[in-house]
């Protein structure tokens, strides 16, 4: 296995392998975290789930004296009202801060020179908001995607390159990745790595119930499901009964003081933490269709990167004259 897969990502980052872990709202706490980065790859901790700001500092200290690596922090906005612990984060001098979910603007403002900036976005005009903003990197979801993604239904093939060509800035595929293919084939997009969450999901050190994790290893694509495009926030869960109830409801045009209740932090936490499916929902990709077993976060990383190389091999055979 290469010891190294260089590109301005894993420099600016300072990694050794282009893969960055989401930021997996209740699952990503410090052992996932560290996992992650003590393997090559960039891990981070949640702010999603976290009761304030000293627990986020809990989890940075316990994550430091589980690797020496770099790692990240990451906040949904418009969620939560993240000032104390983005103050946190920067007294603690973590290496760099990922924004999701909201206008970065102001708060790219407050980081700028203290910490990497990586803003997750979909498509092209929002990394250029990204950019102009001061983001130092951009990761872009496609339709595949787990968790929140674009209100399109563009897929990851055809998003990357289009927004590799709007921006300057290194930027990051996501959606439906879970192997070295897929990271094999977001570098030939033009991304400089890839940020991914579902298949970290299904680690050892994920913050997850087994029933979910197992859910992950059994489920396939078409075991998806949107959820949520009436509030203007589309997100891909696991199907199942609940999930099938919130989308009918969207279905039968409830309104939003019906829906919101049916998809708070709680509902996601009956499933996520406590392991009850049938009670709540789970974020969940297209990419479970690659995920076969529940695996060491570091051997992910490690297996991504031998799997890219070798591709790499099988491509140079291809084009050798």
């Amino acid at each position: 296995m290469s010891d190294r897969i260089e590109t301005r990502a894993t420099r600016l980052l300072g990694i050794r392998y282009p893969i960055v872990q989401g930021g997996l709202a209740r699952v990503a706490k410090a052992e996932l975290c560290a996992a992650v980065s003590e393997a090559g790859g960039l891990g981070q901790i949640a702010t999603a789930g976290l009761a304030d700001a000293e627990a986020l500092r809990a989890e940075i200290h316990r994550c430091r004296s589980l690797t020496d690596r770099p790692f990240g922090v990451n906040f949904p906005l418009g969620r939560m009202d993240i000032t104390a612990m983005l103050e946190v984060a920067l007294e603690e001098k973590v290496a760099v801060i990922a924004l999701t979910a909201g206008n970065p603007a102001p708060w790219i403002k407050r980081i700028a020179g203290a910490a990497k900036i990586l803003v997750l976005i979909a498509g092209p005009e929002l990394a250029k908001k990204a950019e102009a903003a001061g983001a130092d990197m951009v990761a872009t979801v496609g339709f595949e995607g787990g968790g929140h993604i674009g209100r399109t239904d563009e897929t990851t093939m055809v998003m990357v390159p289009r927004v590799v060509r709007a921006v300057a800035i290194p930027v990051l595929a996501s959606g439906g990745i879970a192997s070295g293919a897929g990271l094999l084939a977001a570098l030939a997009l033009g991304a400089e790595g890839v940020e991914m969450g579902t298949r970290f999901v299904a680690t050892v050190e994920a913050h997850a119930h087994a029933n979910y994790k197992q859910a992950l290893v059994a489920a396939d694509p078409a075991g998806t499901m949107i959820i949520k495009r009436s509030l203007g926030m589309p997100g891909r869960v696991l199907g199942g009964s609940y999930a099938q109830h919130v989308a009918a409801r969207e279905l039968a045009g409830v309104g939003a003081d019906e829906i919101v209740p049916l998809i708070a932090g709680t509902v996601n936490a009956a499933a996520t933490d406590e392991g009850r499916l049938e009670d709540g929902f789970v974020w969940a990709g297209q990419g479970v269709g690659l995920i076969d077993e529940i695996l060491p976060a570091g051997e992910v990383v490690r297996r991504m990167a031998a799997e890219a190389a070798e591709g790499m091999l099988r491509l140079r055979a291809a084009f050798a004259e």
